[in-house]
């Protein structure tokens, strides 16, 4: 079921497959909801009913240029669906908006599964290597004239192979599905609008994100994206921390078996939700 959700000042790109407990998927914000495309088919012959859609500015999504919360966008996709409660999996960015969620709107959210994300206000360092790719990464976004080929080939680098593997790394599809999601955002004249960040941050409130969460992180990520699966395993009270030593960022990408996995695992205990 494909649909489109209105949202003040922008329309979300949905899909909604299969029958059972409601999970939704949110992406990086490098790409859109094909990047879980992989992941399909196992969520749904493990009984889930599975959601996603295109954050504002992604994909088939658009927006204004308008101040908006991806909270209330997620929770108008969860009412476009007639969903009271479901499990969200977020990835980078997904995952601080599953979290967001979770604290803002406890009712709405079963459990969290936050890949390579941490929550909002973390600060867990960097090694001199990883800061000299985001220092290129911000002097390649401030140029007067940004060249999004460039753009997409740093951002597959960092975030496809990770800082902690070798370029090419990662399959050739995976990687062009990437750069041609970046190319398309960089684009003169995109639109993204202005998330509004919850204040105070999700890492001054972490005693309220009391659903179950699981907080997984590629080895070959940034170090932040370790550090964040242990901030969240040390300080949300029902959360754990999972670290893959031969994955990077985008984990569903690489490893969507291995991830629907977990997911099912974590999830059987509280079947059935609405």
């Amino acid at each position: 079921m494909e649909r489109f959700v209105n949202v003040p000042g922008g329309r979300l790109f949905a899909t909604g497959d299969g029958n059972g407990p409601p999970v939704v998927l949110a992406h990086a914000a490098i790409t859109d909801l094909h990047s879980w495309d992989a992941m399909i088919p196992g969520l749904l012959s493990a009984g889930f009913r599975v959601v996603r859609y295109d954050q504002r500015g992604f994909g088939a999504s658009t927006t204004e240029d308008v101040d908006y919360q991806s909270q209330t966008d997620l929770l108008a996709v969860l009412d476009a669906f007639g969903i009271g409660r479901a499990a969200i999996v977020g990835n980078s960015r997904g995952g601080y908006l599953a979290i967001d969620t979770a604290i803002e709107y406890p009712a709405r959210v079963v459990a969290v599964v936050a890949l390579g994300a941490g929550p909002g206000g973390f600060e867990g360092g960097a090694t001199p290597e990883e800061q000299a790719l985001f220092e290129q990464g911000e002097r390649l976004e401030s140029a007067a004239q940004r060249d999004p080929d460039a753009i997409s080939d740093l951002l597959v680098r960092i975030w496809v192979d990770g800082p902690g593997g070798p370029p090419g790394r990662v399959d050739s599809a995976i990687r062009e599905k990437i750069r041609a999601d970046v190319r398309a955002l960089y684009q003169p004249g995109h639109v993204a609008g202005r998330r509004s960040a919850l204040d105070p941050p999700a890492n001054d409130r972490l005693g309220e994100l009391r659903c179950p969460v699981a907080a997984v992180a590629g080895g070959l990520d940034f170090t932040y994206a370790v550090g964040s699966a242990h901030r969240l395993a040390e300080a949300a009270p029902n959360a754990r921390a999972v670290v893959w030593p031969d994955v990077a960022h985008m984990i569903g990408m690489e490893a969507p078996d291995r991830l629907n996995a977990l997911i099912a695992d974590f999830l059987a205990p509280l079947r059935p939700w609405e």
